[in-house]
């Protein structure tokens, strides 16, 4: 895949500065929303591809550049799902402390005892010919009782990934960007940019 210059969709520092670097080894440059001022979207999909697929068609369209963007969230089980594709949104204010505790209140009074749940993410590059290529990463784990740890961000201190007996906030942060939602996703977009 030919591809030297990527615009990622997001204003997202810490986002645009991982994409950058995972994608330097391979001679991609990469310009982001927040370096162009691209208009942020509104996100109306029902489903993290079609979240990732609006933002990344927008970049696309007004750059005329291939665009690469991602939706990701947290999934519940006895929460049907929730919050999904409305993870940041969930969080009252956008503050996710209260979101954690709005979680826990939710799954108690679920009356579900079933405290799994899974990170999803995924990250859709689109063409200027309207051509795009879909790439999902998934962690599975649970929901702890309480959060735990300083480390990480959003539902991070109450996600116990599998195999482990710590939260994300907990563990290092070598060790999540190794094997989070997003990680597994990028691996699959760096395995299609070498093809």
């Amino acid at each position: 895949m030919d591809v030297k210059e990527i615009v990622f969709a997001s204003r997202n520092k810490g986002k645009i500065a991982e994409v950058s670097a995972l994608l330097a080894p391979l001679g991609i440059s990469v310009q982001s929303a927040l370096d162009l001022d691209l208009p942020d979207v509104e996100e109306t999909g029902k489903t993290f591809e079609e979240n990732a697929k609006l933002k990344a068609f927008s970049a696309c369209n007004l750059t005329g550049k291939p665009a690469l963007a991602d939706d990701s969230g947290l999934c519940v089980k006895a929460l049907n799902g929730a919050p999904g594709v409305y993870s940041a949104r969930y969080a009252p204010e956008r503050d996710f402390a209260k979101g954690m505790q709005k979680l826990l209140a939710e799954i108690e009074n679920s009356g579900s005892k079933d405290r799994a749940a899974y990170f999803a993410c995924v990250l859709v590059l689109a063409f200027p010919d309207g051509s795009f290529q879909s790439f999902e990463g998934r962690v599975d784990g649970h929901i702890d009782d309480q959060p735990h740890g300083t480390g990480g961000f959003g539902y991070d201190p109450l996600f116990v990934p599998e195999g482990q007996n710590q939260t994300y906030a907990e563990l290092s942060a070598a060790y999540k960007n190794k094997t989070s939602h997003r990680a597994r996703a990028m691996e699959k977009l760096k395995t299609y940019l070498q093809k």
